[in-house]
């Protein structure tokens, strides 16, 4: 009876060279293996035969194996993806296949990397508030109302679209003031949801959240494995709303003219039920936990997206950190050459 398991060999199997970042937050290495791959392998069945073979105390986060937990996140080639979900055989047999934890976050350890990041500006997104005349039982909404949202609740958290999005990756001094793609489709589904009763969703989005550092360069959604249309079908229109909010002409006489709650009234806004207070600050809000790593040292203040009368000033246009060429432009292959792979993690302190 032939043995089955990460460590058994099959008979179709081939000699493949790895190279895997073996290292912590003190400092690291690519460290070369020769190993056994079969016929219908994935890069994580691969990790896996190095853990029972060669290297028994190689750290990698993984859970499902199915596409589905978003845990194997890690970059193959340069390229960020999930490893379960990355087939050996999209690589040549004499192709050397160079396995790296996710560059925008801090090594633990190995391919296992910090993504408390992402957590802590989760918890400074308002919930969601239905409208205070309305019962949990009393929710009606069209499947029409539905569908627009319902694509970004595809999303497994794999945290693939933070990473590789150039704002924080090649700019760490941005993490404070950006909350990055995951966080802006839920702002857009939130802010699509016919019975959310929150007015400032755009506002929390432009001027908390970061939305004006974007520049649509696409590269969350090129590697989404869910496919979502993170730029085309949130960050864009998110970027319409706001523009439509503070630059609409009708709209600008009427915030001259009226109120803010006048405004309210007029557009036919419900009152929201309590929810919790938008601090919107540059500093990190006052309920992040305690011993949440904002991953760098204390950064020169950053220009807010929005001036103090809360319009977008024309001078956001000419930050010298507004924008920056897409890390997967068109003269980017994949996979990238291995003599051109640097890995080089971010400091945890």
């Amino acid at each position: 009876m032939g043995t089955t398991g990460p460590g058994a060999a099959g008979s179709g199997s081939t000699k493949r060279h790895f190279r895997v970042w073996r290292g912590d937050p003190a400092g690291g290495r690519l460290e070369d293996y020769q190993v056994e791959v079969n016929e219908g392998e994935v890069v994580l069945d691969v990790i896996h035969r190095l853990q029972a073979t060669q290297a028994p105390d190689l750290a990698c986060r993984w859970n499902c194996k199915a596409g589905k937990c978003g845990s194997c996140s890690m970059e193959v080639n340069g390229m960020p993806r999930l490893g379960c979900m990355t087939r050996m055989s999209t690589f040549t047999e004499t192709e050397t296949v160079t396995v790296t934890p996710l560059r925008t976050f801090p090594v633990v350890r190995d391919l296992v990397t910090d993504v408390s990041f992402n957590y802590a500006k989760a918890m400074e997104m308002p919930a969601f508030a239905p409208p205070a005349d309305l019962s949990p039982g009393d929710y009606r909404m069209q499947q029409v109302d539905v569908e627009r949202s319902q694509e970004f609740r595809k999303c497994i958290e794999c945290f693939l679209c933070q990473n590789t999005c150039h704002v924080v990756r090649d700019h760490e001094e941005n993490k404070r003031a950006f909350a990055g793609p995951r966080l802006f489709i839920r702002a857009a589904e939130l802010d699509m949801h016919p019975l959310d009763a929150r007015g400032d969703r755009k506002e929390q989005a432009q001027a908390a959240q970061g939305l004006g550092y974007c520049n649509i360069t696409k590269c969350c959604t090129e590697v989404c494995p869910e496919h979502i249309k993170i730029t085309d079908n949130a960050i864009i229109p998110m970027k319409e709303r706001v523009i439509d909010r503070r630059y609409d002409p009708i709209v600008w006489l009427g915030r001259k003219i009226l109120r803010r709650d006048q405004l309210a009234s007029a557009s036919g806004a419900r009152p929201a039920a309590p929810g919790p207070v938008v601090h919107v600050s540059e500093s990190p809000a006052p309920f992040v936990p305690a011993g949440v790593a904002w991953h760098s040292p204390e950064p020169s203040p950053a220009a807010a997206p929005v001036g103090g009368d809360g319009r977008l000033p024309v001078t956001e246009l000419t930050l010298d950190r507004s924008g920056a060429s897409s890390p997967f432009g068109d003269d980017v292959t994949f996979p990238l050459p291995v003599d051109q792979l640097r890995y080089q993690p971010p400091s945890s302190s």
